[in-house]
């Protein structure tokens, strides 16, 4: 078979979050031409394997692309959440991307998508299903948007082995199970883990028929402080009160128990010193029902699941065939190390600010469009790697920081980020006159400068990882 040529002006591989919001940004602000490709078969990267009851843990205000609007970005009026902007389902947010990519990106005339296709290096890619081939000139940069695709559980063999006899399933085909069985055994800590929780005890399960083994506790962020638009008046609040904590902790417990007062960090278990954190947001209501679930168990990561014991790092524990044990504990965030954003071989998205994979990627994108220099765009976007333990909540807030001031004083981007759905500190600037906010900002400007010293100290002036 023939090798086909194209020609773009950037070559993005991955149709996921990240790659859909920088194409979005950079189409929207320059005529660039761009080829898109993507090992799926749709749009929306690992929202088409999640699990069905997934939702969006933070606002659908701010997620998605810059250019189109996600649900009805309104506050809810009932429910457990009323008072806090609505959370896309992920059957939502599959058809959301179909949307921007068939609907938006397409339409222009200057994006070329490629599903169902491997990107073999040296700007070739070949179709799954064809076996077409295609080299790629590239006029201007490759664009890796796969560098932190996350894992689950779905597409990641567990890390325990399985015994003959013992039942164990991915999360994924907890929502089709026939049968009740004894006892559910929810194997993981992190937030896939929880949703799996949460959604058996909204379904009625009563909580002594759930065994949870964690072999870590976790930070998470609260929900009620993350809300945009009309309520970011709040949000600029719990920032504040975040450069409080750091300001006056003389050590890194005093920070995380200053943080959990203040309610700007949580944990499922308050008898339990969290030291897993990876930025996940959790509503109050679903820490009430986590907390009704009282075998919990802490002896390390399950090692391996037979017919009649589960064997972890600390001992073992009883099990049977009639329990219905749920793999949730792929990692799910990527620590690869962290590189520059911007080379000169290819664009390699990362965060900037933490735990905002949409808008990090648009604003590489903006900054990929209005600066020129890889050496001033690099420094206008410096990596912050995914947060896995509980140091790098300091770590990646400090780099956070470090970036918002950098980037406040270019006045192109500053007027981009208000405008921005996908910060969800825009419009800020217009509720300074807000009493809230004024307090906000008081507090803010009078802890900024020694929390970002202090924060410098706890690291010990690691900003990367080592």
């Amino acid at each position: 078979m023939s090798v086909r040529t194209l020609e773009a002006d950037y070559l993005v591989i991955g149709a996921g979050a990240t790659g859909m919001a920088f194409t979005d940004t950079l189409v929207t602000e320059t005529g660039a031409r761009v080829v898109i490709v993507d090992r799926r078969s749709a749009p929306g990267g690992h929202w088409n394997d999640a699990y069905s009851f997934v939702r969006l843990h933070q606002p659908s205000r701010y997620y998605g692309v810059n250019s189109m609007p996600l649900g009805r970005e309104a506050v809810e009026t009932s429910g457990p959440e009323a008072g806090m902007y609505e959370r896309a389902t992920g059957a939502e947010i599959r058809a959301y991307y179909e949307r921007v990519m068939y609907g938006s990106l397409i339409p222009t005339g200057r994006v070329r998508y490629f599903p169902q296709c491997d990107y073999l290096g040296d700007r070739r890619i070949v179709s799954r299903v064809s076996g077409a081939t295609f080299d790629v000139t590239v006029r201007t940069n490759v664009v890796d948007a796969r560098y932190l695709s996350p894992s689950i559980p779905v597409d990641t063999p567990p890390p325990f082995e399985i015994g003959e006899g013992a039942v164990a399933i991915p999360v994924n085909q907890l929502a089709h199970i026939t049968a009740k069985p004894e006892r559910f055994v929810i194997v993981g800590a992190g937030k896939t883990a929880m949703d799996a929780c949460v959604w058996l005890l909204e379904r009625g399960v009563d909580p002594g028929e759930i065994q949870w083994i964690k072999p870590r506790e976790a930070w998470l962020l609260g929900r009620s402080y993350a809300q945009p638009g009309e309520l970011v008046g709040r949000m600029f609040h719990g920032f504040a009160l975040q450069m409080e904590a750091a300001a006056h902790a003389l050590s890194v417990d005093e920070l995380f128990d200053r943080l959990d007062a203040a309610e700007q960090l949580r944990r499922v278990d308050e008898g339990v010193r969290p030291t897993m954190y990876k930025s996940a947001t959790i509503g109050d209501w679903e820490l009430g029902l986590l907390r009704r679930i009282e075998n919990v168990v802490r002896f390390g990561h399950v090692r391996r699941i037979e017919r009649d014991r589960i064997v972890l790092d600390e001992g073992a524990i009883p099990t049977s065939p009639d329990h219905l044990h749920v793999h949730c504990a792929a990692d799910g965030l990527p620590r690869p190390p962290a590189r520059p954003i911007f080379g000169a071989d290819r664009i390699t998205l990362q965060p900037v600010r933490t735990g905002l994979v949409p808008f990090n990627a648009a604003l590489v994108g903006f900054v990929e469009a209005h600066r020129d220099d890889d050496a001033e765009k690099n420094r206008l976007c410096p990596p912050n790697p995914y947060p896995h333990v509980a140091l790098d909540w300091a770590r990646a807030t400090l780099i956070q920081m470090r970036a918002d001031r950098a980037l406040s004083k270019e006045p192109d981007i500053a007027e981009w980020l208000e405008r921005s759905r996908l910060n969800p500190m825009s419009g800020l600037r217009d509720r300074f006159g807000d009493p809230t906010v004024q307090q906000a900002l008081q507090r803010f400007g009078e802890n900024v400068r020694p929390a970002r010293a202090r924060l410098a100290e706890l690291v010990g002036g690691r900003t990367n990882p080592g």
